[in-house]
């Protein structure tokens, strides 16, 4: 339970696996209490999703959070792909403009035990062993009932419920939500293992063959991951082991995943005994083509892959994320940071609402924003996955023909990088974007990039110095940043032409702050900044563009909502935050 200075019903999370811990950490952040539950007596021991996206890392770090992610984790600077021994294409991330151009692997246990450990800063502790039985939502809101390992039972009345409970989610089945999508045909292997392989360390590979697919993730220390797929004999013991229900077929949860539902990025394992170190190695021999020796096994499992969504992510009081939402392949490494990252989506949507502060439709807005975004992760994994199968046919030809030639156009490697860090999500097309034209910067919709910036005034009492925009940002507050040109201008004499225009600029900056803080009264923070030479991050005018004086919006989740010119938009930005943004 959350210490909270707000008093309200708490907003009651079930999964205790990444999605629902992030989602915890936003809404204790915004002083909304929160009780977070998981049915399972201990967290899951196993890796299951082992890679996090550079933006989800700049998330973590606007939560102050990020340094034992970075000291714990395995940085991957490139991937490489290969079809039949051959190296079709190999992906840089150091072009990417980020403090953190590379793939971060950390087994999901760490990532769990991390978000823990910086909720209870917060005031929240995972209540295990909490199973919820049933829930009811009418008009006098939500009722839920609770059963405790020791056979306890209670009923709360949450503000809110929210369902990260994993691809078996117990709460989608009882609203009676469709979970439409497909099942592949391939059982698949998931091992860590200890191996000599002779490559860096800091480079994962995806191998395409006639014998099928495999993959080897550095996991640091020598220790590596291996997926790959077979398809199982007609009498094997998988083949007993498909989903019975179509509709409640499991998504991407290996096999040591709780029956709660901690959120992961693998499947259901499908049957016993798992992989063993024999098997791995002939797979390895027959499929990587590169003199690679796994010397010990540490788990291992057998899965089948879904791709599976629902069709709505809110029902009412009810709102689902992460695996409870969508399942797929775990290519890219895409489903734990989309959890995670719509975790942050609706968290301070949350807290806008329960705070009086916000029309209940901005909630509307989490469906609206999201679900386009987790069908775009379906389709991209899914071709993927195809592709990376696929021994004939047009599929084959796209790969071995096609591929290495699109690859070496700069453009084409660009998108591909911003895709698989998910740096490239934006909500241009959201009803809470207001987009005004600038010379250059962020549009609205999209991610408020890193800069390095002079303060030139601030909130709680910051005095003028050298910053950077993440540092300033508080993801339980909007921040309204406004750039003002560098020293000069305004220090010239009133009575010259740069003087008064400068005069008329602060004055612009001046009402725009104070009619800001009026109608987000205690929700935003303004930052009046502009360019500075120096190091740690991108200069103001790489990141934001040179109009100066512009301001940006910037959304508690790290995305502006709305850019423009002081003179010109300050009543547009008015009326978009009192309809959206204001109670």
């Amino acid at each position: 339970m959350a210490a909270a200075s707000y008093d309200a019903s708490p907003v009651l999370i079930v999964g205790a696996g990444p999605t629902g811990l992030a989602a915890a950490m936003s809404l204790a952040r915004a002083h909304i209490p929160v009780r977070l539950i998981d049915k399972a007596l201990q967290p899951d021991p196993h890796s299951r999703a082992i890679g996090i996206q550079a933006r989800t890392l700049e998330l973590f770090e606007q939560h102050r959070v990020v340094e034992p992610f970075l000291e714990l984790g395995h940085r991957a600077r490139a991937a490489n792909l290969y079809s039949n021994g051959q190296r079709l294409a190999r992906l840089d991330f150091d072009p990417l403009q980020t403090r953190y151009p590379y793939l971060l692997f950390l087994d999901q246990s760490v990532t769990e035990r991390l978000l823990t450990e910086q909720l209870a800063t917060l005031g929240v502790t995972v209540e295990r062993g909490v199973e919820l039985t049933e829930f009811v939502q009418g008009s006098a809101g939500l009722s839920a009932s609770l059963l405790r390992a020791d056979g306890r039972s209670e009923t709360m009345h949450p503000s809110y419920l929210i369902a990260a409970d994993g691809a078996h989610s117990a709460i989608r089945h009882r609203l009676g939500m469709s979970f439409a999508g497909k099942t592949f045909e391939q059982t698949f292997l998931l091992a860590d293992l200890q191996a000599e392989t002779g490559w860096p360390d800091d480079e994962f590979h995806i191998f395409a063959s006639g014998e099928g697919l495999a993959a080897l993730f550095p996991m640091g220390g020598e220790r590596y991951r291996l997926i790959a797929d077979h398809s199982p004999q007609p009498d094997s013991a998988e083949a007993d082991a498909a989903p019975a229900d179509p509709d409640v077929a499991p998504g991407t949860e290996a096999s040591a995943a709780p029956a709660s539902g901690a959120s992961s990025s693998f499947a259901s394992a499908v049957s016993p005994p798992p992989p063993s170190l024999g098997e791995c190695c002939a797979i390895a021999e027959r499929r990587i083509h590169h003199p690679v020796k796994f010397t010990e096994l540490g788990w291992s499992a057998h899965f089948h892959l879904n791709s599976r969504m629902v069709e709505q992510l809110r029902v009412e009081r009810v709102f689902l994320a992460g695996d409870a939402a969508h399942v797929h392949s775990p290519a890219g490494a895409q489903g734990m940071n989309t959890g995670i990252q719509e975790a942050f989506n609706l968290g301070w949507k949350l807290a806008r609402v329960l705070k009086g502060a916000a029309p209940d439709r901005l909630l509307d807005s989490y469906h609206l924003e999201r679900h386009p975004i987790e069908r775009e992760v379906l389709r991209q994994t899914s071709f993927v996955t195809q592709l990376a199968e696929a021994d004939h046919g047009p599929l084959k030809l796209l790969r071995e023909r096609v591929m290495p030639a699109l690859a070496a156009l700069g453009p084409l490697r660009d998108a591909a990088r911003l895709t698989v860090s998910e740096l490239s999500i934006q909500y241009r097309r959201s009803p809470l974007t207001l987009e005004r034209i600038l010379d250059g910067g962020p549009r609205a919709g999209e991610r408020a990039p890193d800069a390095l910036v002079h303060v030139v005034d601030g909130p709680l009492g910051r005095a003028p110095g050298i910053g950077c925009i993440f540092d300033l940002h508080d993801p339980a507050f909007f921040s309204l940043f406004l750039m003002v040109a560098p020293s000069g201008a305004e220090d010239a004499p009133l009575d010259t032409s740069a003087g008064r225009i400068a005069a008329a600029n602060a004055a612009d900056l001046d009402r725009m702050g104070a009619a800001v803080e009026r109608l987000l009264r205690g929700a935003v923070r303004i930052w009046r900044v502009t360019d500075v030479a120096g190091e740690g991050a991108p200069p103001l005018s790489e990141s934001y563009g040179r109009t100066r004086p512009a301001f940006y919006l910037v959304r508690p989740d790290g995305y502006v909502s709305v850019r423009g010119r002081p003179a010109f938009d300050l009543n547009a930005l008015l009326r978009h935050c009192e309809a959206w943004f204001a109670g």
